[in-house]
C-alpha cells in the first residue's frame, strides 16, 4: 500500500465506511462482546513530503485526565501512544499510530487497526470506570 487510495479501497472492502472524504475515512470496528470501537484513518505528510498513514481511536475526554499518566503510557507503549484532538468541539484522548506507506501493506494494516482498536477499547472502559490502572 503506496498512498491513501489504496488504503481505502482494502479497508472499503472490510469495513462499512461511516465518513469517506478525501484523506480521511472512519469505520467501527466490531470487538468481542458486542462492543465496537470507532477508527480514524487520515494521511499526514511531513516537511519533506514523506507520506504517512496515521490510525487513531478516541478513547475519552481529555477533561480529568493526568498529563503524567498520559506521559508514562506513551513511554511504555511499543505501538500506540496518546494524542489529543477535538471530537465535536471538544478536546478528547486518541490513540494513535503513524506508519510511512512503504512498510505497509493489508496484513500490516489489519494487525494495526485490531490492535489499536482492543487497546483502544480497553483504555475507554478504564476512563469510563473511573479506574486507575491506565
Amino acid at each position: 500500500m503506496r498512498h491513501f487510495e489504496a488504503v481505502r479501497s482494502h479497508v472499503g472492502s472490510q469495513y462499512a465506511l461511516r465518513q469517506n472524504d478525501p484523506y480521511l475515512i472512519s469505520f467501527d470496528l466490531a470487538l468481542p462482546l458486542g462492543r465496537h470501537q470507532g477508527i480514524y484513518l487520515a494521511e499526514l505528510e511531513d516537511e519533506s513530503g514523506r507520506r504517512y498513514l496515521r490510525l487513531s481511536t478516541p478513547i475519552g475526554p481529555l477533561a480529568g485526565t493526568d498529563p503524567r499518566r498520559c506521559l508514562r503510557f506513551n513511554w511504555e507503549q511499543r505501538t500506540g501512544f496518546l494524542a489529543v484532538a477535538d471530537l465535536d468541539g471538544s478536546p478528547f484522548l486518541h490513540l494513535c499510530e503513524n506508519r510511512p506507506y512503504e512498510f505497509l501493506d493489508s496484513g500490516e494494516l489489519e494487525r494495526l487497526i485490531g490492535e489499536l482498536g482492543l487497546l483502544g477499547d480497553q483504555l475507554e472502559q478504564i476512563i469510563a470506570s473511573g479506574g486507575d490502572s491506565f
